[in-house]
């Protein structure tokens, strides 16, 4: 478990960090998706894979939606399209493949040892939790998503 949270770790510090360095949108979200889901590989070397799947489903999974929803806000056009059909070369997929190889390699070399680490919880237990000691991180967590949520509106809306 230990070399799946390392290998988690830099595969989440380098995707992260391309993240920031590139200059095209999608290539940048291709990236962040990929430090959201090595990110979730921590927490499931770490014993929480509750928190992995959440990580996976809503984050990486709300992300993509989310950026799906402003492009189609939009509505870039014709020349947009054409733009769409040029802007993955096969060799913009090398690094988050090979980054995304390593995860996987060392997530599915963890499973046998896994087996016996992880503790079934109930959802009841989780929302003990969310809504008892870290009622506040959860409601904080909510007041950010919402100012993103008015801000992307109000930048998206047209004038």
């Amino acid at each position: 478990m230990t070399e799946l949270f390392y290998s988690g770790a830099v595969v989440a510090v380098i995707a992260t960090l391309l993240v920031i360095v590139q200059t095209n949108v999608v290539h940048a979200l291709i990236y962040l998706v990929l430090s959201l889901l090595s990110v979730a590989v921590v927490f499931f070397s770490l014993g929480a894979p509750f928190v992995a799947i959440l990580e996976a489903i809503v984050y990486a999974g709300a992300i993509m939606v989310l950026f799906l929803f402003v492009v189609m806000m939009l509505n870039l056009g014709q020349r947009s399209r054409d733009q769409e059909k040029d802007w993955l070369p096969a060799r913009t997929w090398f690094v988050p493949s090979v980054l995304a190889a390593v995860l996987l390699m060392q997530l599915t070399a963890s499973f046998p040892s896994a087996q016996t680490q992880i503790k079934e919880i109930g959802a009841r237990a989780v929302s003990e939790l969310l809504f008892g000691p870290y009622v506040l991180a959860v409601e904080l967590a909510s007041f950010l998503l919402l100012a993103g949520l008015v801000s992307a509106y109000h930048i998206a809306k047209k004038s």
